[in-house]
């Protein structure tokens, strides 16, 4: 089995229901068990401001699938909730987020493992820091909990 990370999102509809479905569905694969849940945490947009603000968190997995048919199961519930690709960092029903996957770095066109834009984002290192605070990110070699810190202090992590 191998540990995986993923931030959720969403901003349309009922956000807490948009959520529970997704970490339902995610939990009623045969290959992928949800084990940890964090909190919800209501946010402001980020990039694209003029829209309604998020509710977000992160799940721990266990999964015996690939980063790749983890990537393809995400997508696959993301269309199944409306989920809508019109613009970037526009407004969604459900954004889920491959964080983390084991100690993985892997950089395609479709995926980047770990999650290049984590380290700047608040609204996805405080849940996730809730969960797996003592997490290593495998490029930064730094905790979850470290790099909310430095982003809370306006540090530069990179």
């Amino acid at each position: 089995m191998a540990v995986a990370y993923l931030g959720l999102g969403s901003n349309l509809g009922n956000r807490r229901e948009n959520l529970d479905s997704a970490v339902r569905r995610l939990d009623g694969q045969n290959e992928i068990s949800v084990t940890k849940r964090s909190s919800l945490y209501e946010t402001e947009p980020y990039g694209k401001t003029d829209q309604p603000d998020f509710i977000n968190m992160c799940v721990e997995v266990d999964t015996r699938i690939s980063p790749l048919e983890l990537l393809e199961t995400v997508l696959a519930i993301e269309h199944e909730l409306g989920r809508v690709r019109k613009e970037v960092w526009g407004p969604r029903t459900i954004d889920i987020d491959i964080l983390l996957y084991e100690d993985l770095e892997l950089s395609l066109d479709d995926l980047s493992i770990p999650h290049t834009e984590m380290h700047k984002r608040a609204f996805v290192l405080e849940p996730l820091a809730e969960i797996a605070g003592g997490r290593i990110h495998p490029v930064f070699g730094k905790t979850v909990q470290t790099l909310k810190e430095e982003l809370e202090a306006g540090e530069k992590n990179v």
